[in-house]
């Protein structure tokens, strides 16, 4: 079976190759940006893309303050200057947009790779209940709050400067610093349509931004000959950023396979494409200012959400209850 949706662009050289009967366009970094042909006429007349509801503050500086961190971080983390807190078990870093996306450059240029989770109540009650699953969360470069209900549990922790680093405004603002610093960005996840727009609308909002690498996985999992040419693809792109976007906990847990065979910084960024894509709808401002975007986003999808939201709400509350009662972690 064909994999869906598969191109990249490398240095190797130019020409066309075929993977599984999917064409994959090749090229050298020295040729003029593009990724596909069918994108170059559209790039030459676009116009700057309108806002969308997708929130995207500017990157601002945020002083870092010093807040002691709970201990059983692993050896190799390294605790930002900011701060973290353990809520229900599961480590949250008191970040800020400036901070992680330095983080991510700082991870690029070490050529080690990375992983950068972007964590809300569902992926800490997935952690709560999983410990294996919670190990790989805590294992991470970084974790934001990017869920408002974290933010208020990390400043009730005493991170008392704590704001929200959501996934879908982490993610144009990656790409803006990728672009001044010469880095590239790669798509792991959604379908091809929704890569197709997001590629679009990513080259639009970032004339020059380098994308050589978008990846539409099919739904089920790949076999491991499957799986072995897409982690090639990836290296051959030379791609230093890598969006995953396949929804919690999949990413995170697509992430911690992969990460020791990937150079690039593997980011976790949920439903950013489909929002970016203009593919789903995004709660209004206000309502996420509120904490309410998960009954918003109940709202247009209760049958995939429902256990997300009224089954792993109120236990979050209850727990987190317990745990600043001092009852249980």
């Amino acid at each position: 079976m064909a994999l869906s949706s598969y191109f990249y662009t490398t240095s190797i050289g130019a020409g066309r190759a075929v993977l599984e009967e999917v064409t994959v366009w090749i090229k050298p970094r020295s040729q003029p940006f593009g990724l596909l042909r069918r994108y170059e006429q559209s790039m030459v007349s676009a116009q700057p893309l309108a806002e969308t509801d997708v929130n995207t503050p500017r990157i601002t500086d945020h002083p870092a303050r010093s807040a002691a961190g709970s201990s059983g971080a692993p050896e190799s983390y390294r605790e930002p200057a900011c701060g973290s807190r353990y809520v229900l078990g599961m480590r949250v870093d008191g970040t800020s947009y400036r901070e992680t996306a330095e983080a991510i450059a700082d991870l690029v240029s070490a050529g080690e790779g990375g992983a950068i989770c972007v964590s809300t109540v569902h992926m800490v009650m997935e952690a709560f209940d999983d410990p294996e699953f919670q190990r790989i969360v805590n294992s991470a470069d970084r974790v934001t709050p990017d869920g408002v209900p974290l933010v208020w549990a990390l400043r009730l922790l005493g991170i008392g400067h704590a704001r929200r680093v959501y996934g879908p405004s982490l993610l144009p603002i990656v790409c803006g610093l990728a672009r001044e610093r010469g880095l590239s960005v790669g798509f792991y996840g959604g379908s091809a349509a929704v890569l197709d727009e997001l590629v679009r609308r990513m080259w639009r909002r970032f004339p020059g931004l380098e994308i050589p690498f978008a990846f539409a996985p099919p739904f089920r999992a790949l076999s491991a000959d499957e799986d072995r040419k897409v982690i090639e693809g990836i290296e051959d792109s030379k791609t230093d950023i890598l969006f995953v976007g396949l929804g919690c906990p999949k990413q995170e847990r697509w992430i911690a396979e992969h990460r020791d065979s990937l150079s690039c910084v593997l980011v976790g960024v949920g439903a950013a494409f489909d929002f970016h894509a203009g593919n789903k709808p995004q709660a209004p401002a206000w309502m996420q200012a509120s904490g309410l975007e998960w009954l918003f986003r109940l709202g247009c999808e209760p049958r995939r959400l429902w256990r997300r939201y009224l089954y792993h709400n109120p236990r979050f509350l209850f727990h987190f209850a317990r745990q600043l009662a001092g009852i249980s972690r």
